[in-house]
């Protein structure tokens, strides 16, 4: 309270204190009093909204018209004589099975993305769930749920043809009462990162065709691949096919069915030792015998290398070797554009490796360069070492063999011939593409980032429709045989139809290569020899010799006067 200027400041003064001590706490009163008022109105507010949104809820979700897409809530029910008004109140849920609504909108045209199955009870169950589906989208069913009924039909009992058509012929509304599985509220926590999968491309090594694969269990919906086709996994939950689409598919296009690996193998294991039965009853045609080489990656021989000797090399090494090698799918990473280090020429025997070879490392000095091969023989008069040969003694060089550093080697009139791994390093390092005209066993070796290769193949020249010369139907076949064997390790074929075309192709795809981006393997080796260490010491105890040549002019054709 405020003093008038005509009071007396006395005894008076103590009075209008203490009236300033109660005015002031009466300012303290009505303040916390306005923050409770405040602060309940708050409340009272959220609590109203929370009702509010509660009865939204119930009559949407809980509402007996409510049509929805997403995974309704569970309503158990009692099967058999069960009582549910049990003096205890309790439901005895051994006895209970939870059964869900789902509805959804189907176009006539637009497939519901979802493989069925019925099992030994005659039960509809969910087999599995194509990526990128309209099921796979709402995220209604998952695999393993059983459909008791779709639009009130029920399904117990049908086959899986009949099935099929039912769900083919389905369009506007559609309900089905599902059982959920018991791994179906896991995978619904898990959905939305299945809408995300990780990026996995693997190039095919082999060829496929849904349509004639007795063994897939929806060939419509399977991808047909030639070799070298690069593919994005999708999911691999199905431990025989795999869900997936070409890389360069739009992402909203639904994945296919592959098969995966392990049903891959085991169908050709199969098939080989059907043929193996086939073999030692007799009954083997020409025809067949072709198509064992193509396969033969467990054993076998070329028809050209001759010697019996060196094909039981041949059967037991590339035993080993592809048990290291992944002969149906291998994974590739996308990069930017760069250079190969090594430029490979696989061909048969004559069709003009040698020539290509020599052509371009005339015509581009500065590019191009061939490894100078080793060898045990003395050096002729006038002959320079380092020049066409490396001359060595035979000790030294089965020294080298035996500690890894030789590529492929043979031997020719009581003398030895080899490349080097070393000499091809000494050209990366010059900054040139080495140019390899190796065996084609050998590739399995180069295939690492180390040497980066590129392999073209060369194939033999197409035959005339009437023609006597029988060398070129032996390059056809020699070259046939080695595509069927070989094909899924080679980055580019050019046909040696003419022998300049063939050149200015090879350097228009060489400069192409170094410009765009390329699809490459995973390398997750250093080196071979790494891979090879867990079979007991290392390549060193096989490689050289797996990879002799049947001569020395095979190896190092026009090498040697």
């Amino acid at each position: 309270m405020c003093l008038s200027d005509g009071d007396d400041g006395g005894s008076g003064g103590g009075g209008d204190n203490n009236s300033d001590v109660v005015g002031s706490g009466a300012v303290m009163m009505n303040t916390e009093l306005k923050r409770f008022l405040c602060t309940r109105s708050k409340l009272e507010n959220q609590f109203a909204g929370l009702l509010q949104a509660h009865d939204v809820v119930a009559h949407e979700v809980y509402g007996e018209e409510a049509i929805r897409v997403t995974p309704p809530p569970e309503q158990p029910y009692m099967n058999g004589d069960a009582d549910a008004d049990s003096s205890d109140g309790d439901i005895d849920m051994e006895n209970v099975t939870r059964v869900r609504l789902v509805q959804f909108q189907k176009n006539a045209d637009e497939p519901m993305g979802i493989t069925l199955k019925v099992n030994e009870e005659g039960r509809c169950l969910v087999a599995r769930i194509m990526h990128g589906g309209m099921i796979h989208r709402q995220g209604t069913l998952h695999v393993g749920d059983e459909i008791r009924e779709i639009n009130g039909f029920s399904v117990r009992n049908k086959t899986v043809e009949m099935l099929q058509r039912m769900l083919k012929s389905l369009q506007g509304p559609v309900s089905f009462n599902v059982v959920p599985s018991a791994s179906s509220w896991y995978f619904s926590d898990k959905f939305d990162q299945s809408l995300n999968p990780k990026e996995i491309f693997v190039r095919a090594l082999f060829d496929y065709d849904p349509t004639s694969d007795e063994l897939n269990p929806c060939p419509q919906a399977g991808i047909p691949f030639k070799i070298g086709d690069v593919l994005q996994v999708i999911n691999k939950d199905d431990p025989h096919w795999w869900q997936a689409r070409k890389w360069n598919s739009p992402s909203t296009e639904p994945a296919g069915l592959i098969p995966s690996p392990e049903l891959q193998e085991c169908r050709v294991a199969s098939a080989a030792s059907e043929r193996a039965k086939q073999e030692s009853a007799g009954k083997y045609s020409k025809k067949e015998n072709i198509d064992k080489y193509s396969r033969r990656e467990n054993g076998g021989h070329c028809s050209w290398f001759g010697r019996k000797k060196k094909d039981k090399y041949l059967a037991k090494l590339n035993a080993i070797f592809d048990q290291l090698d992944l002969v149906t799918y291998e994974e590739v990473a996308r990069l930017p554009a760069f250079l190969r280090k090594t430029l490979v020429l696989l061909g048969a025997h004559g069709v003009g490796r040698r020539h290509i070879k020599n052509t371009l490392i005339t015509s581009h000095p500065n590019k191009f360069a061939y490894p100078i091969p080793h060898t045990t023989r003395p050096p002729r008069k006038d002959e320079e070492n380092g020049k066409n040969y490396y001359f060595v003694t035979r000790k030294k060089m089965m020294a080298d063999i035996e500690a890894n550093e030789y590529l492929e080697y043979g031997t020719h009139e009581d003398a030895m011939y080899g490349t080097k791994l070393e000499t091809i390093r000494h050209i990366h390092a010059e900054s040139l593409m080495a140019i390899l005209d190796v065996e084609p066993q050998a590739v399995k070796v180069l295939r690492t980032a180390e040497f980066s290769p590129f392999v073209v193949f060369i194939a033999a020249p197409t035959i005339p429709a009437v023609t006597e010369d029988g060398s070129l139907e032996r390059l056809a076949r020699e070259s046939e045989l080695l595509e069927k064997a070989y094909g899924h390790y080679f980055d580019m074929k050019i046909v040696n139809n003419d022998i300049e075309e063939t050149i200015q192709s090879l350097e228009l795809a060489i400069k192409d290569i170094s410009v765009t981006a390329q699809w490459v393997p995973q390398y997750n080796i250093h080196t071979v020899y790494h891979i090879c260490s867990c079979w007991g010491g290392g390549i060193s105890n096989f490689a050289p010799t797996f990879f002799e040549p049947q001569t020395k002019e095979s190896l190092f054709p026009g090498k040697e006067e």
